[in-house]
Protein backbone atom coordinates (compact mmCIF):
# COMPACT_ATOMS: atom_id res chain seq x y z
CA UNK A 1 0.00 0.00 0.00
CA UNK A 2 1.48 3.43 -0.89
CA UNK A 3 2.24 6.17 2.07
CA UNK A 4 3.29 9.00 0.18
CA UNK A 5 3.73 12.82 1.25
CA UNK A 6 3.62 14.88 -1.65
CA UNK A 7 4.69 18.63 -0.41
CA UNK A 8 4.63 21.68 -2.68
CA UNK A 9 7.64 23.10 -0.77
CA UNK A 10 10.43 22.50 1.79
CA UNK A 11 10.55 25.65 3.05
CA UNK A 12 7.79 28.20 3.92
CA UNK A 13 8.82 31.81 4.02
CA UNK A 14 10.30 32.98 7.32
CA UNK A 15 10.58 29.78 8.49
CA UNK A 16 13.43 27.01 8.89
CA UNK A 17 13.98 24.28 6.46
CA UNK A 18 11.26 21.27 6.62
CA UNK A 19 9.89 23.37 9.88
CA UNK A 20 6.10 23.03 8.96
CA UNK A 21 6.01 19.99 7.76
CA UNK A 22 7.96 18.44 11.07
CA UNK A 23 4.66 17.27 12.23
CA UNK A 24 3.40 15.46 9.78
CA UNK A 25 6.64 13.85 8.46
CA UNK A 26 7.07 12.33 12.10
CA UNK A 27 3.74 10.70 11.71
CA UNK A 28 4.99 9.73 8.30
CA UNK A 29 7.58 7.89 9.38
CA UNK A 30 6.83 6.29 12.55
CA UNK A 31 9.35 3.37 13.35
CA UNK A 32 11.76 4.88 10.87
CA UNK A 33 15.79 4.41 11.81
CA UNK A 34 17.42 5.28 8.95
CA UNK A 35 16.07 6.87 5.84
CA UNK A 36 17.57 7.43 1.79
CA UNK A 37 17.77 10.82 0.86
CA UNK A 38 17.50 11.78 -3.02
CA UNK A 39 20.20 14.71 -3.86
CA UNK A 40 20.06 14.70 -8.22
CA UNK A 41 17.72 17.84 -7.92
CA UNK A 42 19.96 20.60 -7.11
CA UNK A 43 21.97 21.76 -9.95
CA UNK A 44 24.52 24.33 -8.19
CA UNK A 45 24.72 26.27 -5.16
CA UNK A 46 24.48 23.07 -2.58
CA UNK A 47 26.78 19.47 -3.50
CA UNK A 48 25.14 15.87 -2.53
CA UNK A 49 26.86 16.08 0.49
CA UNK A 50 25.95 18.97 1.61
CA UNK A 51 22.66 19.10 0.66
CA UNK A 52 21.99 15.34 2.33
CA UNK A 53 23.48 17.17 5.93
CA UNK A 54 21.13 19.68 5.74
CA UNK A 55 18.64 17.30 5.55
CA UNK A 56 20.06 15.31 8.02
CA UNK A 57 20.16 17.93 10.91
CA UNK A 58 16.57 18.09 10.28
CA UNK A 59 15.77 14.64 10.85
CA UNK A 60 18.34 14.70 14.06
CA UNK A 61 15.11 15.82 15.90
CA UNK A 62 12.87 12.73 14.87
CA UNK A 63 16.26 10.41 15.49
CA UNK A 64 16.23 9.37 11.96
CA UNK A 65 19.67 8.51 10.17
CA UNK A 66 20.30 9.92 6.86
CA UNK A 67 21.90 8.51 4.07
CA UNK A 68 22.40 10.43 0.19
CA UNK A 69 21.83 7.91 -2.42
CA UNK A 70 24.92 9.10 -4.12
CA UNK A 71 27.03 7.21 -1.12
CA UNK A 72 25.85 4.32 -2.07
CA UNK A 73 28.25 1.82 -4.42
CA UNK A 74 24.39 0.03 -5.44
CA UNK A 75 21.63 2.81 -5.60
CA UNK A 76 19.03 0.32 -6.98
CA UNK A 77 20.11 -1.95 -4.09
CA UNK A 78 19.53 1.24 -1.66
CA UNK A 79 16.15 2.40 -2.70
CA UNK A 80 15.30 -1.54 -2.50
CA UNK A 81 16.49 -2.27 0.85
CA UNK A 82 15.29 1.65 2.20
CA UNK A 83 12.95 1.85 5.07
CA UNK A 84 11.95 5.47 3.76
CA UNK A 85 13.02 7.88 0.87
CA UNK A 86 12.68 11.38 0.56
CA UNK A 87 13.50 13.26 -2.68
CA UNK A 88 14.71 16.72 -2.38
CA UNK A 89 13.59 19.95 -4.44
CA UNK A 90 15.74 21.77 -7.09
CA UNK A 91 15.19 21.23 -10.82
CA UNK A 92 12.87 18.28 -11.78
CA UNK A 93 14.15 18.32 -15.70
CA UNK A 94 17.89 17.30 -13.76
CA UNK A 95 16.18 14.86 -11.26
CA UNK A 96 14.38 13.21 -14.03
CA UNK A 97 17.41 12.97 -15.92
CA UNK A 98 19.60 11.50 -13.00
CA UNK A 99 17.44 8.90 -11.48
CA UNK A 100 16.96 8.05 -15.71
CA UNK A 101 20.44 7.60 -16.15
CA UNK A 102 20.95 4.98 -13.31
CA UNK A 103 17.78 2.96 -14.70
CA UNK A 104 16.06 4.24 -10.78
CA UNK A 105 12.59 5.83 -12.22
CA UNK A 106 11.00 2.04 -12.25
CA UNK A 107 12.86 0.74 -9.04
CA UNK A 108 11.56 3.94 -7.13
CA UNK A 109 7.88 3.12 -8.73
CA UNK A 110 8.19 -0.24 -7.30
CA UNK A 111 9.32 0.64 -4.08
CA UNK A 112 6.81 3.20 -3.68
CA UNK A 113 3.75 0.99 -4.99
CA UNK A 114 4.99 -1.73 -2.37
CA UNK A 115 4.79 0.50 0.48
CA UNK A 116 7.98 1.89 1.39
CA UNK A 117 7.65 5.45 2.97
CA UNK A 118 7.70 8.47 0.74
CA UNK A 119 8.61 12.16 1.02
CA UNK A 120 8.94 14.72 -1.86
CA UNK A 121 9.29 18.45 -1.85
CA UNK A 122 9.32 20.23 -5.23
CA UNK A 123 10.51 18.28 -7.66
CA UNK A 124 10.90 15.39 -5.62
CA UNK A 125 6.74 15.69 -5.55
CA UNK A 126 6.32 16.33 -9.70
CA UNK A 127 8.24 12.89 -10.22
CA UNK A 128 5.60 11.21 -8.67
CA UNK A 129 2.61 12.23 -11.54
CA UNK A 130 1.86 10.47 -14.80
CA UNK A 131 4.36 13.13 -16.04
CA UNK A 132 6.66 15.74 -15.60
CA UNK A 133 5.17 17.84 -18.10
CA UNK A 134 3.81 20.46 -15.43
CA UNK A 135 6.92 21.79 -13.68
CA UNK A 136 8.19 25.43 -13.57
CA UNK A 137 11.75 24.35 -14.20
CA UNK A 138 13.44 25.49 -17.13
CA UNK A 139 14.74 22.32 -19.20
CA UNK A 140 18.67 22.90 -18.01
CA UNK A 141 19.22 19.05 -19.28
CA UNK A 142 17.11 17.15 -21.65
CA UNK A 143 16.21 13.24 -20.14
CA UNK A 144 15.29 10.56 -22.18
CA UNK A 145 11.43 10.70 -21.35
CA UNK A 146 9.05 13.36 -19.35
CA UNK A 147 7.46 9.93 -17.98
CA UNK A 148 7.80 9.74 -14.24
CA UNK A 149 6.75 7.36 -11.40
CA UNK A 150 2.31 7.71 -11.91
CA UNK A 151 2.12 7.17 -8.19
CA UNK A 152 -1.04 9.51 -8.34
CA UNK A 153 -3.03 9.55 -11.49
CA UNK A 154 -2.04 13.50 -12.64
CA UNK A 155 0.55 15.62 -12.71
CA UNK A 156 1.64 18.08 -10.22
CA UNK A 157 2.10 21.42 -10.26
CA UNK A 158 4.56 22.57 -6.97
CA UNK A 159 4.37 26.59 -5.94
CA UNK A 160 1.49 27.12 -7.47
CA UNK A 161 0.71 31.07 -7.33
CA UNK A 162 -2.73 32.56 -8.32
CA UNK A 163 -2.93 35.33 -11.22
CA UNK A 164 -2.42 38.98 -9.72
CA UNK A 165 -4.88 40.85 -11.14
CA UNK A 166 -3.84 44.12 -9.65
CA UNK A 167 0.29 43.00 -10.51
CA UNK A 168 2.28 44.67 -13.31
CA UNK A 169 3.45 41.15 -14.57
CA UNK A 170 1.97 40.74 -18.06
CA UNK A 171 3.90 37.16 -18.55
CA UNK A 172 1.57 34.36 -18.59
CA UNK A 173 0.25 32.65 -15.66
CA UNK A 174 0.50 29.36 -14.22
CA UNK A 175 -3.04 28.68 -14.62
CA UNK A 176 -2.77 29.79 -18.59
CA UNK A 177 0.51 27.68 -19.01
CA UNK A 178 -1.55 24.30 -17.31
CA UNK A 179 -4.20 25.68 -20.05
CA UNK A 180 -1.55 25.23 -22.98
CA UNK A 181 -0.59 21.67 -21.15
CA UNK A 182 -4.13 21.01 -21.45
CA UNK A 183 -4.57 21.86 -25.27
CA UNK A 184 -2.07 18.99 -26.12
CA UNK A 185 -2.61 16.76 -23.21
CA UNK A 186 -5.21 15.09 -20.72
CA UNK A 187 -3.73 14.29 -17.87
CA UNK A 188 -5.46 16.11 -14.66
CA UNK A 189 -2.93 18.61 -12.88
CA UNK A 190 -3.18 19.80 -9.48
CA UNK A 191 -2.13 23.04 -8.25
CA UNK A 192 -0.53 22.63 -5.02
CA UNK A 193 0.46 25.91 -3.30
CA UNK A 194 3.05 26.63 -0.65
CA UNK A 195 2.18 25.45 2.61
CA UNK A 196 -0.03 22.51 1.14
CA UNK A 197 0.63 18.93 0.68
CA UNK A 198 -0.85 15.28 -0.42
CA UNK A 199 -1.02 12.10 2.09
CA UNK A 200 -1.50 9.22 0.28
CA UNK A 201 -2.73 6.02 1.28
CA UNK A 202 -3.30 3.26 -0.85
CA UNK A 203 -5.87 4.60 -3.65
CA UNK A 204 -6.75 7.69 -1.25
CA UNK A 205 -5.08 11.01 -1.43
CA UNK A 206 -6.29 14.16 0.48
CA UNK A 207 -5.10 17.55 0.45
CA UNK A 208 -3.63 18.72 4.16
CA UNK A 209 -2.16 22.01 5.17
CA UNK A 210 -2.84 25.72 4.90
CA UNK A 211 -4.95 26.44 1.42
CA UNK A 212 -7.15 24.75 -1.00
CA UNK A 213 -5.63 23.00 -4.41
CA UNK A 214 -6.60 24.42 -7.46
CA UNK A 215 -7.57 21.44 -9.55
CA UNK A 216 -7.86 21.33 -13.41
CA UNK A 217 -8.73 19.26 -15.41
CA UNK A 218 -9.32 18.72 -19.67
CA UNK A 219 -12.12 20.59 -21.29
CA UNK A 220 -13.18 21.94 -18.10
CA UNK A 221 -13.54 24.66 -15.52
CA UNK A 222 -10.74 24.35 -12.69
CA UNK A 223 -12.18 23.92 -8.74
CA UNK A 224 -10.71 24.43 -5.82
CA UNK A 225 -10.06 21.62 -2.98
CA UNK A 226 -10.55 22.14 0.33
CA UNK A 227 -7.76 21.31 2.78
CA UNK A 228 -9.09 18.32 4.60
CA UNK A 229 -10.63 16.94 1.60
CA UNK A 230 -10.53 13.51 -0.57
CA UNK A 231 -9.17 13.98 -4.00
CA UNK A 232 -11.28 12.00 -6.78
CA UNK A 233 -11.36 12.27 -10.63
Amino acid sequence: MKKIILASTSTLYGEEYLKYLLPAINTHFEKVERLVFIPYARPGGLSHDLYTERVQEVFNELDIEVNGLHQFDDPIAALEGAQAIFAGGGNTFLLVNELCKRNLMPVLRNVLFNGTPYLGTSAGSNICGITMQTTNDMPIVYPPSFKTIGAVPFNINAHYIDPDFDGTHMGETRETRIKEYHKFNSPPVVGLREGSWLTVTGDTIILNGQHEARIFTQHAKPYELASGETLVF
